[in-house]
């Protein structure tokens, strides 16, 4: 557990590390300026979904599915703007940076009954889509050595605290980010947040983005992690967070991959989440332990994937904020993490550029979980309203060919078109939904 007020403390043992190295990130910095970049992200995201009778309505993973669900249509299109600049770092033993953005969402195309329920920009009062909006912020960081604190807005990536980027505009969260790399094998991570941005709000005062759970929320939450990369082709992370008055959860999970010959690589990515209620148990009792194995094998322009995840508890696998999910069948339109779901997953990657395409990527994925059973869920819990029964079982197939321009004015420029097809029966959670999506990007930036 991970209070505010540690980090500080955190940061001076770093600082005390810091006189001891020779080499290290701040003693080869150039400058406040001269390390400053910016870059420019041009975004345009077209989403068309059909919910299709014997959809469930009181799903969670889209807070509109009720109001999808009785008008069994959604199509929006919208452009997104990110600006972002990233300082460097003053000269000295302690290095002063500041890192800001600037997000913008207007609308394109949406109404007449179809608005809101892509969740692409953000509902008024009279559930129509707004034509823009606009949010923005900032923070501060310190770095000491190879060791860096960040306080205030800002977006992040650990598997139980993650900014998602998967609609128009980004997630971000508010408080205080602890990262060393003062070992060279071994990175620390800490953090404490009072709050999360979903990626179609246009204000801070929303706490945090709490996917399944309809309890009462905390008013924190706390993360310590490690990071290790000692063994050539082997990353590992082993994390404990904090949802105060909701939950502990600790995750251990990593990436290994092996070079066999002749453009052949075999890849496994476990991952292991085991979450049970703290404090006050605000979303209810839970006695959760999900975990998947997804391996893969790549042959030159070929990649091959069997995945596999079970979860074990009552209750679904649940998360803060959209992003903090790394199980290896969360797919397009369902995580796959309901109660006591078994699910597996078969996945076919094709890389043009061996046919004289670079830049193009075909994939397909089949995913299918059962054995759903939620008829032991707390009833005066956060969960209850999913109205899980026993015997639930569901389908998703995915789509998906994306394209980078790799040379010229418009090197960069990605074009990425998905199709999404859900199917389940009801005893599961999720809506059966087609969906069609196409997201255009064009990046810019520089350095000052």
């Amino acid at each position: 557990m991970i209070r505010n007020s540690r980090l500080p403390l955190a940061f001076a043992l770093a600082t005390q590390v810091a006189a001891a190295q020779a080499e290290s990130a701040q003693e080869q910095t150039n400058g406040f300026v001269e390390d400053s970049r910016w870059t420019l992200l041009n975004r345009s995201v077209y989403d068309n979904r059909e919910y299709r009778h014997g959809a469930r309505s009181n799903g969670a993973r889209n807070a509109l599915k009720p109001f999808a669900a009785r008008n069994g249509y959604a199509e929006e299109w919208a452009y997104g703007l990110m600006g972002t600049v990233q300082s460097g770092f003053t000269r000295g033993t302690l290095g002063v940076g500041i890192d800001a953005h600037l997000y913008h969402g207007h609308k394109l195309d949406s109404g007449g009954g179809r608005a809101g329920k892509a969740r692409l920009l953000g509902i008024d009062n009279d559930r129509q889509v707004k034509d823009e909006m606009t949010r923005g912020g900032a923070a501060l960081k310190l770095r000491a050595s190879s060791s860096t604190l960040a306080f205030g807005e800002q977006r992040l990536k650990t598997p139980v605290f993650s900014s998602s980027d998967s609609r128009l505009l980004p997630e971000t969260a508010t408080g205080f980010l602890l990262q060393s790399n003062e070992f060279e094998k071994l990175g620390l991570v800490a953090g404490h947040f009072t709050e999360s941005t979903d990626r179609n709000a246009s204000s801070h005062d929303q706490r945090f983005v709490v996917n399944y759970s309809n309890g009462q929320q905390g008013d924190s939450f706390d993360l310590a992690g490690l990071v290790y990369r000692g063994v050539d082709g082997l990353t590992g992370s082993l994390y404990s967070s904090r949802y105060e008055d909701n939950w502990r959860q600790h995750y251990l999970g990593g990436v290994y991959s092996h070079v066999l010959s002749d453009g052949r690589k075999l890849s496994f990515n476990p991952n292991l989440y085991r979450t049970t209620d703290a404090g006050d148990a605000l979303s209810g009792r839970i006695d959760n332990t999900t975990w998947s194995l997804v391996s893969s094998y790549a042959h030159g322009a070929h990649t091959l994937s069997l995945g596999y995840q079970q979860v074990d508890g009552d209750t679904p696998f649940d998360y803060v904020t959209r992003g903090a999910i790394w199980l290896g069948n969360a797919a397009q339109l369902s995580d796959f993490n309901a109660p006591n779901e078994r699910s597996w997953q078969l996945r076919y990657d094709l890389a043009l550029a061996t046919f004289g395409l670079p830049g193009l990527v075909l994939s397909a994925a089949y995913l299918r979980g059962a054995e759903i059973d939620g008829s032991h869920i707390d009833p005066n819990g956060g969960y209850a309203y999913l109205g899980y029964g026993q015997g639930g079982k569901h389908w998703e197939r995915d789509l998906e060919a994306r394209y980078v321009i790799q040379s010229g004015a418009a090197k960069g420029l990605t074009f990425s078109l998905r199709h999404n097809t859900h199917r389940g029966n009801t005893a599961q959670a999720e809506l059966d939904t087609d969906q069609i999506r196409l997201v255009v990007e064009f990046p810019l930036g520089g350095t000052f």
